[in-house]
């Protein structure tokens, strides 16, 4: 059942949903309160982006969490609305927790999904990456799904935008016809974050990495290391290092980065302008004929 918002303040939600008294709470960057509930416990409290965002979230989180892999935070209480988790204190990024990170991340990736395209257990098919609504529509070849499912939606959405002219578009849409031959070796649907850049990578205090604001769903393995390459992350190769000693990745994986990195980058493109579009360009030339 949706909450109707009355005006609640993060506090008052955080102490509808956990059903404990709150001591202290203030706001944080990127619409995020951190609340202090009585006996000291710090929780955050997140609005949802737009409808059935909260339940893709939570059902996301709960998903990765299943793995046994990588940790998350917990989810200490939800409605349509609402998310309130533990806050995770943080600290400095370190080549130890990177390493251990990598392999983590591989693990996670091998608890595999249905489908690609497959929405986590109770997570709607209509979900969010970020800001962006993002269909969960299950798929048994990767470089199809990749193409209709990923790329071209955020393709149209950009030209819709006048982000990216009609006429550019045909270089992206000739990836897409290419990807048969430009994706790689077959690959099972693996278990993804799906939204990994470095800002949802969290260090925690206690040297070890866990995971936030997912958009997961059934993927390719690659597409989620080529988000952390994407935007940057620290350790990056030690990451990836911790990665190939868990789980070998296939030859030529580096060189398909770009392929994986024009999902997100058209996502952007459709957000938040031009510059992402010029680089999903840039990208899309690299292997149009190749």
């Amino acid at each position: 059942m949706a909450v109707v918002d009355c005006g609640e303040g993060p506090d008052a939600v955080a102490a509808r949903l956990t059903g404990r008294p709150v001591s202290a709470a203030r706001a944080r960057s990127g619409g995020l309160a951190e609340v202090t509930l009585a006996g000291g416990r710090a929780v955050v409290v997140k609005r949802g982006d737009g409808p059935g965002a909260v339940r893709a979230e939570v059902a996301g989180l709960r998903w990765l969490a299943a793995a046994g892999a990588v940790p998350v935070p917990e989810v200490l209480g939800h409605d349509e609305r609402w998310l309130v988790t533990e806050l995770v204190p943080t600290g400095r990024p370190s080549a130890g927790a990177a390493t251990r990170f990598g392999r983590a991340l591989a693990a996670l990736h091998a608890a595999g999904a249905p489908a690609f395209g497959a929405a986590p257990p109770d997570g709607p098919r209509d979900a969010w990456i970020g800001r962006a609504p993002m269909r969960n529509e299950p798929g048994t070849d990767w470089p199809r799904w990749y193409a209709e499912h990923r790329v071209l939606p955020y393709l149209r959405a950009a030209v819709d935008r006048g982000t990216l002219r009609p006429g550019e578009a045909a270089v992206v849409e000739r990836v897409c016809e290419r990807l048969p031959e430009l994706a790689g070796p077959p690959e099972q649907p693996a278990r993804l974050h799906g939204d990994l850049w470095s800002g949802n990578v969290l260090w925690g205090a206690d040297d070890a990495v866990r995971l936030i604001d997912p958009a997961a769903h059934g993927g390719h393995r690659e597409s989620d290391l080529a988000m952390l390459r994407l935007f940057g992350c620290p350790y990056l190769d030690r990451i990836v290092a911790g990665y190939q000693e868990a789980a070998a990745l296939s030859d030529g994986w580096a060189e398909r980065i770009g392929l994986h990195q024009l999902f997100p980058l058209l996502v952007h493109a459709a957000l938040f302008g031009r510059s992402y579009a010029e680089q999903a360009l840039t990208t899309s030339r690299n292997f149009a004929d190749m």
